[in-house]
């Protein structure tokens, strides 16, 4: 956690800030270790402090040894002055992305009040930079992740057949996965049939499982509170022309951007890298996403691999590939895997049978 801090510290140091205020959770953990649902950090160069409320203070003691545990036993405007003022520092940055406005609002006014001299300056993605390179233990219970959803796209793949509905099907996976040492799971289960398929991110319903339709399920699991993400689109008997001709341009740009992507290409360099097998499949506006997202202690984090995205890729970040076509009235195909950037270089963590 320490070698964390130095980074972000250096990183404010730069932006003429002398501290951070935290409340965005997966930065909250990232940062101290400590996984409870409330609290703040304050980090300065000279104080590393965790606020939070009864209800935690052991379990902060605990989780984050380095940190000063500050107890919360009012709302923010009792002790927030208090603990600012302690700081002697006169610009604390916050997460513009996370904050919300009432919030931010509330603390310049008990700010402006306790004359403190304290100016709170927006300080966007910093920390979330910092998670976009994965540590050698951060990969290792990513795919421990991983391991228990390509287990479980697995298994279904031998449980589906017509008359199973979309429901039944996402609970046994689900079951499986939390059976395998999932903890709760990172978003809900899709499992979507024909017509349904269409629909990225479908709630899996009642809807029956029928022959010759594509059905795409998509699935996380999550261990030591880091996500995996994995997609797969299945056609029980025989599937017919417009499955085979878009499974096939789905499967080909995700193997084509796979070889292509490098360290130094931003995400919307490595999205168009897909993007442009499908427009020559001629599906070019039935891929309406982006091409991948970061994961981690988050479903979706940085770096963003979409149109537009100036995100640069480097070794150590983790991320999806996730091309997919959508066919309105039809259904649709999407395949998914999780990846490493290594020696410059893509390696897939994904291990289900496509």
């Amino acid at each position: 956690m320490k070698n964390r801090t130095d980074k972000l510290l250096a990183g404010l140091g730069e932006k003429g800030l002398d501290g951070i205020l935290i409340s965005q959770p997966e930065n909250r953990r990232y940062l101290s270790g400590f996984d409870g649902s409330a609290g703040f950090l304050i980090i300065t160069k000279n104080k590393r402090i965790l606020a939070t409320d009864s209800r935690y203070t052991v379990q902060a003691k605990s989780q984050a040894p380095e940190y000063e545990i500050f107890p919360v036993t009012s709302d923010i405007g009792g002790w927030f002055p208090g603990l600012a003022a302690g700081l002697k520092i006169k610009r604390l940055g916050f997460e513009g992305e996370y904050l919300t406005f009432s919030l931010y609002r509330r603390l310049c006014d008990i700010l402006g009040k306790g004359k403190t001299g304290l100016e709170l300056v927006t300080a966007e993605n910093m920390v979330e930079s910092l998670r976009a390179v994965k540590e050698p233990g951060e990969i290792e219970l990513i795919s421990q992740a991983a391991a228990i959803s390509d287990a479980a796209m697995d298994y279904i793949r031998g449980e589906l057949h017509p008359g199973m509905t979309e429901i039944e099907a996402a609970w046994e996976i689900e079951k499986f996965m939390r059976e395998k040492g999932s903890q709760a799971l990172p978003f809900d289960i899709i499992v979507a049939s024909g017509p349904n398929a269409a629909l990225p991110h479908a709630q899996p319903s009642a809807r029956a499982i029928q022959k010759g339709g594509s059905i795409v399920i998509d699935i996380g699991a999550r261990v030591g509170g880091y996500a995996s993400d994995l997609s797969r689109t299945f056609c029980l008997g025989a599937p017919d022309d417009t499955y085979k001709k878009v499974y096939d341009t789905v499967l080909g740009a995700q193997l084509g951007a796979m070889a292509i992507i490098k360290p130094g290409m931003t995400g919307g360099e490595a999205d168009q890298t897909a993007r442009i097998i499908i427009e020559e499949g001629g599906y070019g506006e039935a891929f309406g996403h982006g091409l991948g997202h970061g994961v981690g202690l988050a479903t979706h984090e940085q770096p963003r691999l979409g149109p537009g995205s100036p995100e640069e890729l480097s070794d150590g970040m983790v991320f999806t590939i996730e091309p997919g076509i959508y066919i309105e009235g039809w259904g649709g195909v999407r395949i998914e895997d999780l990846v490493i950037m290594e020696q410059g270089k893509v390696r897939v963590i994904s291990k289900a049978k496509k």
